[in-house]
């Protein structure tokens, strides 16, 4: 298993209502047409992360799930890697309900999308100083 922790602020244009995406992203702004975004101002992109887990990302047979923490409350968004992933994209880490790949993609099939985290959880990210404490976890069978 290998980790990789970092941190995204809330936003108060967060709406996360996108039924297929969750987006987190290293730009300080969000516009209203942003409903995937739930993580502004994060201090992690997908080009920082590092050749091993990017071998692990990399593989069908890797579990990747995501952890955003903000106060008492944890939403976890399980998916899997594919061959496609080059987490190349130096602003927007995306997941993906579908097999859809590109730099921005930090995992595919995943088991929710940003209309699917609580709605008290996206009130919370409505607040441009609440910290999300993220955390990528990778487990290769």
């Amino acid at each position: 298993m290998e980790r990789v922790s970092f941190n995204a602020y809330g936003h108060t244009n967060v709406i996360g209502s996108h039924k297929t995406t969750l987006e987190i992203t290293t730009e300080d702004f969000l516009t209203r047409q942003g409903t995937c975004i739930v993580g502004v101002r994060c201090d992690l992109s997908l080009r920082d992360i590092g050749e091993q887990i990017r071998h692990l990302a990399k593989s069908p047979d890797t579990e990747i799930v995501l952890r955003l923490r903000v106060r008492d409350m944890e939403e976890e968004i399980r998916g899997r890697g594919s061959p496609g992933l080059t987490y190349s994209d130096p602003v927007s880490m995306v997941t993906r309900t579908s097999s859809y790949e590109c730099g921005r993609t930090v995992m595919v099939r995943a088991d929710k999308a940003a209309r699917d985290l609580d709605r008290s959880f996206i009130e919370m990210l409505r607040d441009d100083e609440t910290v999300v404490t993220c955390e990528l976890e990778y487990f290769s069978e």
